[in-house]
């Protein structure tokens, strides 16, 4: 079977709201079969009686070869099934001669003909249409009526291709699994009926589910302990059910018509599971109303497990402040790719985000709720009244409270929290609220007058001679770890102008606090020469890795790979972001670039086995809000997400890229801010709620109309709605929030409500037709 690829161009006629991509060469085994290599072929008129434009040259498995018409709009051509069939869909490959417009009919008789589809649209030649029937019942002949010609010549059809059940289109799923089988029969259909089964741990996986599926189906979906309902997604915990080997955060998914059935050694594992059974559900599944759809589950069998155990985003929420509903809102996004750890940097030079409590025992007599008070009021370009630039940040602190329902939220799906109090450098926040840590070697020194470090002060650090600077740094960490039910502490260590005796002094403060703590210190790669405890983790961000990997071998210590030419968020994505730096990569840090590095290779002397994992980091020098920073993040959080989940041997760019194409819509209706990268060749796609259509005379029909355009404008779509009666009404499209680069956002979903009343009666089917100007992107929906 012939697929549309990103660059080939096609109308695509798809229920479940899918441009059919390539998969990769091993992820597919056969495709189903053409019944039309074994059906008759005819045709109303063949071109200038030439035989090499016979209609069989259009059934004979050659794309080289054609059918070709007389010169007339009305000419027809079709096939004659060896056996009655449901027909699922249609292929047929235009070579040059295409149609403007025409007709699929199906006849049980080849008398009598029922219009199945209508297309007007794209003209431009040569193409391939994937017309979607699905057919109430077994029909034997198929037939293309031409409504108008492309030019002066006849309709020429290089291969026109039947099947009776669907293709295997790509399944876009990020980041890629380790196995997938695609299975043969029907799908497996989501409906009113479908109860959710959850055994062992699996309650709370299967009741995330259920949430993510009642809002856009509004089907109940009961989650229980056993059901004989006859549609069943099963979440099924218990030990042997993960790939042998992989129990910590392994799954099985297994669809067929008659169910899903998930399985995990642990509540992590499945919920792993849960986010891909989502991404192979329809798009509209994220939207976030009731919408109407067919909710399938394609025919497939999954064996899956991350490659490295940590996968990580860093949030700077101390530059500039992001609310509680802000983070959890960047945890929806990040945990559906199977992003499974949350790093909060949570102090620097222009703020203090998480708040401490004065203990009894208080040597020094600092008061710690300053931190909050009087540098929570602070942020990037802000003084705490009034902003010292054009761009101020936002101030804001967590209390307590605040934190732990943030640490929650993420468990719930599935992500660590892991907090960063950065020092010795980057402590102008600490410097600025307490009086006690200026002096003793802190850095720069305060001038004659001045009692604490001015706000928004850079190239800090911590006094190592100050006898506050420990206790110091013993409170607050062990107040952090106690609110931190995680495994790790992240104590900074990049960048500090600190000498070297007194770094690495108070670089051991701070890990051996930790370890004391019960939790394993993190480090900036800067701190690997210090004297980590053995099992230490170093994040590397810069440099050639020789001291993180000297620190490896010596000291066991494991690495987050983060390098800023790989990882590092704010850089530009493409040339046509007037902001974001380019250090980094040396010019735009694009999605291929993002995706194309090995972790295990990346630095010599830190292998596979001392990878912890990998972790992309967005940062808030001039970064604002959720929206600004998911327009920086997505999509290469995706490119990110695969390289820490997929064996390196699996991955490949052009094919992750395509999926990412068709993953644009879902995450418009999920409000993800993505921006739209040129690397990719976004997907359009349709979705619509049916609120009538009765196409009997006298009746009528009303569907709101919902268009994914990732990056499009409503000048660049024309649509049409064809209501199966001879008519149709163009429609126009309109979005809640436009793109625009400057502006960093992304454009909402193009929406329309059209109406019709039937004179005469209508076919039983109303096809929505997209185009996109400048591309050569044609999508058509059908309902029937």
């Amino acid at each position: 079977m012939k697929r549309l690829t990103a660059a080939a161009g096609a109308l695509v006629l798809l229920g479940a709201l899918m441009v059919s991509q390539a998969p990769a060469a091993d992820a597919v085994p056969s495709e189903p079969t053409n019944l039309a290599l074994t059906a008759t072929a005819t045709a109303s008129s063949v071109e200038l009686d030439r035989a090499d434009f016979q209609p069989s040259m259009a059934i004979d498995g050659n794309p080289n070869t054609r059918f070709s018409s007389g010169y007339q709009d009305n000419a027809w051509f079709q096939v004659r099934l060896q056996t009655p069939s449901v027909v699922d869909h249609v292929v047929i490959a235009w070579p040059n001669a295409c149609a403007k417009a025409y007709r699929l009919q199906v006849s049980t008789d080849g008398a009598t003909w029922t219009n199945a589809a209508s297309y007007t649209g794209q003209d431009t030649c040569a193409r391939t249409d994937t017309v979607q029937l699905n057919t109430a019942g077994a029909v034997s002949y198929i037939r293309m009526q031409g409504i108008t010609r492309k030019s002066v010549y006849g309709y020429s059809i290089s291969e026109f291709e039947v099947y009776g059940v669907p293709g295997r289109s790509a399944l876009a799923l990020v980041p890629q699994p380790v196995s997938v089988s695609r299975g043969s029969g029907a799908p497996f259909a989501v409906t009113a009926g479908t109860v959710i089964v959850a055994s062992g741990s699996g309650t709370a996986p299967a009741t995330q589910l259920a949430t993510v599926l009642r809002r856009s189906t509004g089907f109940a979906l009961p989650v229980v302990a056993s059901s004989t309902a006859s549609s069943k997604i099963t979440v099924a915990v218990a030990a042997g059910n993960a790939p042998a080997g992989h129990a910590a955060e392994g799954y099985t998914l297994a669809a067929t018509s008659a169910g899903v059935t998930i399985g995990a050694d642990t509540a992590a594992g499945a919920l792993n599971g849960v986010q891909t059974l989502r991404q192979l559900l329809p798009p509209e599944i994220e939207a976030p109303s009731v919408r109407t759809a067919t909710w399938t589950v394609p025919p497939v069998t999954i064996s899956d497990y991350p490659r490295f155990a940590y996968r990580g985003l860093e949030v700077d929420v101390a530059r500039s402040f992001y609310t509680v509903a802000e983070v959890k809102r960047l945890i929806d996004h990040a945990s559906q790719f199977k992003i499974n750890r949350l790093h909060l940097h949570l102090s620097d030079d222009q703020g203090w985000r998480i708040a401490m409590t004065n203990p009894a025992s208080n040597p020094s007599g600092i008061d710690y709720t300053a931190l909050t008070r009087v540098s929570g009021a602070t942020a990037v370009q802000f003084d705490g009244t009034a902003a010292t630039g054009s761009n101020p940040g936002t101030p804001g602190y967590y209390t307590a409270a605040d934190y732990q329902s943030i640490v929650a939220y993420a468990g719930q799906n599935g992500m660590v929290v892991v907090p960063e109090l950065d020092m010795p450098g980057h402590t102008g926040a600490a410097l600025h609220a307490i009086p006690q840590l200026n002096g003793g070697g802190s850095m720069p020194a305060l001038t004659a007058g001045q009692t604490v470090l001015p706000v928004n002060t850079g190239n800090t650090s911590l006094g190592n001679a100050n006898p506050a600077t420990d206790e110091f740094i013993g409170q607050v960490l062990s107040q952090l770890a106690a609110m931190t039910p995680g495994p790790y502490l992240h104590v900074g260590g990049d960048e500090a102008p600190t000498p070297t005796a007194a770094y690495v002094d108070l670089v051991d403060t701070e890990t051996s606090t930790a370890t004391s703590l019960g939790k394993t210190p993190i480090v900036w790669n800067e701190a690997s020469a210090t004297n980590l405890p053995t099992g230490s983790i170093i994040q590397l961000w810069t440099g050639n890795g020789a001291t993180a990997s000297t620190a490896v071998a010596q000291r066991g210590a494991k690495v987050i790979m983060s390098p800023a030419s790989k990882t590092y968020y704010p850089q530009k994505q493409d040339s046509r972001q007037p902001l974001g730096a380019t250090w980094a990569c040396g010019g735009p840090c694009t999605l291929q670039n993002a995706y194309s590095w090995n972790p295990a290779t990346f630095v010599s002397g830190i292998g596979e086995a001392s990878v912890l994992g990998v972790e992309g980091a967005f940062w808030g020098e001039f970064i604002r809000g959720a929206d600004q920073a998911e327009y920086y993040s997505f999509p290469r959080m995706l490119a990110t997400a695969e390289v820490g989940w997929t064996p390196q041997a699996a991955r490949d760019q052009a094919d992750f890229l395509a999926r990412v194409s068709m993953l644009g819509g879902r995450m418009t209706l999920e409000g993800v801010n993505f921006f739209p990268t040129a690397d990719v060749s976004w997907q359009t796609q349709i979705g619509a709620r049916v609120t009538a259509l009765s196409p009997a005379a006298g009746g009528s029909a009303s569907i709101d109309v919902s268009v994914l355009a990732p990056g499009a404008a409503a000048a660049d779509l024309t649509a049409t709605v064809d209501w199966g009666d001879g008519t149709s009404t163009p429609v126009t499209l309109t979005a809640a929030r436009t793109s625009d680069i400057a502006a960093m956002t992304l454009n909402s979903a193009f929406t329309a409500t059209v109406s019709h009343g039937y004179a005469t009666s209508g076919s039983g089917y109303v096809a929505i037709v997209v185009h996109r100007a400048g591309s050569d992107q044609v999508v058509t929906r059908v309902l029937h």
